[in-house]
């Protein structure tokens, strides 16, 4: 029987995200990383890396489409197997994508990369300038290495995108990097909202941005992404659902896609919901834990010791992240539920409860007040 025909299309895998090591040669004071590198003896092998590879394979047969492997980390570089098992994904066609912080990505790696199977890679850019990016990355230095890293993928016309983790930090240079962005040749801007996990715990005491600070980010986002000149995604930040809707832009994006604008620029295509944890993604540790994202430590498996296609349709934890209608409090009661659904893990993070309300979502339902 054909799977696909009898699967809700909310149980479609679209991207699994890979923390193919723990070990990074930076220490990034944002990082979502739980475990130390004194558990990279816990990092899968090879032949289990395989063996993920070929569950997800196996797993996307039964869809419509096949899914995005992620190689993540930690830092995925520093894994001397990482091409072969690249190319391992584009033989089981397997769609393989790069996330580096691109110190590495010297002109011998870009053309490895180049010639590998890899479709996009993602350079985390946390500032427009040396002094704001270093100082998130802890390294003097990060910004030059990245940036030139960023330039060898460009001269080899290597697709890549810029992530951006928005804090106080750096949020008055969000419109630098965009531009540095748009100068460096990207192919998308993906704009992430802070999570307070591993090291993210520590700084989002103090750098954090509020509620009605998100909101007002989330509004230049989306001025931007008006402009139609580049792909822009927001992650982590579910309500920029609700702001482009509110802002009409939803509306524009679908009328371009009809028609016929090119998908992927300037953020045309079918609108997303915006929390996806468990939805349309998912997160592989580097020792086969699954996890709905990589920034909610609500454990739904292991691959070394259950099928991924057994753990996606049938953990109850994922299954309860997939009912808009058990969303709680404010979340709960929002016309903007089913295509938001606000970030499960920051509501984790308040109070251990991943249904409870988003708590850094400025918007009150008018339900609320009623």
């Amino acid at each position: 029987m054909n799977m696909s025909k009898s699967k809700p299309a909310g149980q479609m895998l679209r991207l699994l995200f890979w923390e193919s090591t723990i070990k990074c040669n930076l220490n990034c004071a944002h990082c979502r990383r739980v475990d130390s590198e004194v558990d990279a003896h816990t990092d899968m092998t090879t032949e289990q890396a395989k063996g993920l590879i070929d569950q997800l394979a196996q797993l996307g047969q039964s869809q419509p489409f096949m899914p995005i492997i992620v190689f993540s980390g930690g830092e995925p570089l520093v894994r001397g197997d990482i091409f072969e098992l690249v190319e391992h994904a584009g033989q089981r066609s397997v769609i393989p994508a790069l996330a580096t912080n691109g110190t590495l990505v010297d002109a011998d790696t870009a053309d490895r990369i180049k010639e590998s199977a890899i479709q996009r890679v993602s350079i985390s850019l946390d500032g427009a300038t040396a002094d704001i990016h270093d100082k998130l990355r802890m390294l003097d230095g990060s910004f030059g290495q990245a940036v030139a890293g960023i330039k060898n993928l460009a001269d080899r016309q290597v697709p890549f995108q810029i992530n951006i983790t928005l804090t106080k930090n750096n949020a008055h240079q969000f419109e630098d990097i965009y531009e540095l962005a748009k100068s460096l040749g990207a192919v998308a801007v993906h704009v992430f909202m802070l999570v307070p996990v591993g090291c993210g715990q520590s700084l989002a005491e103090t750098d954090m941005l509020s509620p009605q600070e998100y909101e007002e980010m989330l509004l230049k986002v989306s001025a931007l992404d008006s402009r139609g000149e580049i792909e822009i995604k927001v992650t982590c930040g579910p309500h920029y659902e609700r702001v482009i809707r509110q802002q009409g832009l939803a509306k524009a994006r679908s009328d371009a896609q009809e028609a016929g604008a090119t998908p992927g620029r300037g953020g045309h295509g079918r609108p997303s919901k915006g929390c996806l944890a468990g939805l349309g993604v998912i997160f592989v540790a580097h020792n086969g834990d699954v996890f709905p994202c990589g920034y909610l430590p609500v454990k739904c498996g292991n691959i070394l010791e259950e099928k991924l296609d057994k753990i996606w349709l049938g953990s109850s934890d994922l299954a309860k992240m997939r009912d808009a209608g058990a969303l709680e409090g404010k979340c709960g009661i929002c016309g903007y539920r089913q295509v938001c659904g606000g970030c499960r893990a920051r509501a984790y993070s308040v109070d251990g409860n991943y249904m409870a309300e988003e708590p850094f979502c400025a918007y009150i339902p008018p339900q609320a007040t009623e």
